[in-house]
């Protein structure tokens, strides 16, 4: 194998399971799993999917080589014998399904959806859904500070504010979610997103003055870079940029203090200087929120930098998926029926069987409901399916390479929105209802069993 395996990327329960289904006879009957979110995050009117290539990924690389089996075995998770015959051989050849990837969620959307043996899906779990918890919530956050932000550039800077690996695949999944270009030169590498940086404080700070380090940076980046201009005084930076640089200066940018008054300030004098083509870019612990009181207030700001916010998920770094069995036969023979299974626990019930989705649509050809149902149902010929093939047999059915179609597919769904639920405080939390076509719905059907565990 060219990567590394994604085999011990699970929890140790995910193997006892194992072990123990193929002692009871399960693990080879047909299954079906789901993975969905049963509620968004407080103020959210929609999840965006993200992480989609990472999880095909891992399930391509879910292989346990000899010392791999050797170390399970060493550390007591498994014993010799048919266990480690199933996992030296394990493949996964089932067939995963789901919402294409810049497709937006809603409660109990089947984002992806696992058909195989109970063994081989059962094992996948915990590698699902850590990346896609991760993904969709930081595409979600993305999303919205795009909404906030009016059409402006934005910029992702958070790779120093969580682990690295992670920060290039927030840097992708905020790609997905509108952002324009990123800091993560790794990012940049592995999936084409544009990249962008000129200087940090320390270079300002590291000269005997701030005009020196405007005269280095000149020299190597030339006048049409981002000069920060905030490490002593605003104004002060701005006129000493002006005498570097000339009136093309390309961009100034502020990382600190009353980010609207200091904008408003900037622009004057810029343009007082004869900088009227200056491009002012802010940064400082920015979330949608505080863009869109920017942009409210009409801040003559062009770009905005966001990092810590954006990539812990703008205070929901969880888009709370769960990964669940939905259906699986009664013996080992291939043909027969599956069994619709669900769980009644309070506050976590859960509709049994595989569920096919439409979205339905209004006369303007907005987004109407996200209409769920186990058995077939008549709904108008204009609905729209988000599910695709993502897994068939076990090989990869699509190419994810190239985010740019994820990006556009989820400016293109966000405008299908009312605008009213594009913006930090949305008119309506989901934006559209969650229909159940054919089954009672989830919370209904925990009330009406007295939440029986």
């Amino acid at each position: 194998m060219d990567k590394p395996t994604s085999a011990l990327l699970t929890d140790h329960y995910e193997l006892t399971m194992v072990e123990s289904a193929l002692r009871s006879g399960i693990a080879g009957r047909r299954a079906v799993f789901e993975v969905f979110a049963r509620r968004l995050p407080d103020g959210r009117a929609y999840g965006v999917v993200a992480g989609i290539d990472r999880m095909i990924d891992a399930a391509q690389r879910f292989r346990f080589d000899d010392a791999t089996v050797a170390h399970l075995v060493d550390s007591g998770v498994v014993t010799e014998g048919p266990m480690t015959d199933w996992l030296s051989a394990y493949r996964f050849t089932g067939d995963i399904t789901g919402y294409a990837e810049g497709e937006l969620f809603f409660p109990y959307s089947p984002v992806v959806t696992v058909a195989g043996t109970f063994a081989e899906c059962v094992v996948l779990e915990t590698v699902v859904l850590s990346v896609l918890n991760h993904d969709c919530a930081v595409a979600s956050a993305a999303a919205r500070m795009v909404d906030a932000a009016g059409g402006k550039t934005l910029i992702e800077g958070g790779s120093r504010r969580t682990d690295p690996q992670a920060a290039v695949a927030a840097a992708r999944a905020c790609h997905v979610g509108g952002f324009d270009t990123t800091s993560n030169l790794e990012a940049g590498r592995r999936h084409g997103i544009p990249t962008g940086g000129t200087t940090a404080h320390a270079f300002v700070l590291a000269h005997a003055t701030e005009t020196q380090s405007f005269v280095a940076q000149q020299a190597t980046l030339g006048p049409g870079s981002t000069y920060l201009v905030d490490t002593f005084d605003v104004l002060a930076g701005i006129r000493n940029a002006i005498d570097v640089v000339g009136p093309e200066i390309g961009a100034i940018r502020i990382d600190s203090g009353d980010l609207l008054a200091d904008s408003v300030t900037a622009r004057v004098l810029l343009d007082d200087l004869g900088a009227t083509g200056c491009r002012i870019v802010v940064s400082g612990d920015l979330d949608e929120f505080r863009v869109a009181r920017l942009e409210a207030a009409s801040a003559p700001i062009d770009a905005y930098l966001v990092g810590t916010s954006l990539v812990t998920g703008s205070g929901h770094p969880t888009a709370s998926m769960v990964y669940k069995l939905v259906s699986i036969a009664d013996d080992d023979n291939p043909d027969s029926e599956l069994r619709a299974v669900g769980k009644l626990s309070p506050g976590k019930h859960t509709i049994g069987g595989r569920k096919s989705v439409q979205r339905t649509l209004d006369l303007d050809g907005n987004f109407s409901a996200e209409v769920l149902s186990v058995l077939p149902v008549e709904l108008p010929d204009d609905c729209m399916s988000p599910q695709v093939a993502l897994i068939c047999d076990g090989v990869p059915a699509v190419d994810l390479t190239d985010p740019g179609e994820s990006r556009r597919r989820c400016a293109e769904r966000r405008a299908r929105l009312e605008p009213a639920d594009r913006t930090p405080w949305p008119a309506h939390t989901p934006a559209i209802p969650t229909v159940w076509e054919g089954v009672e719905e989830p919370l209904s059907a925990a009330v009406a069993n007295g939440g029986a565990n």
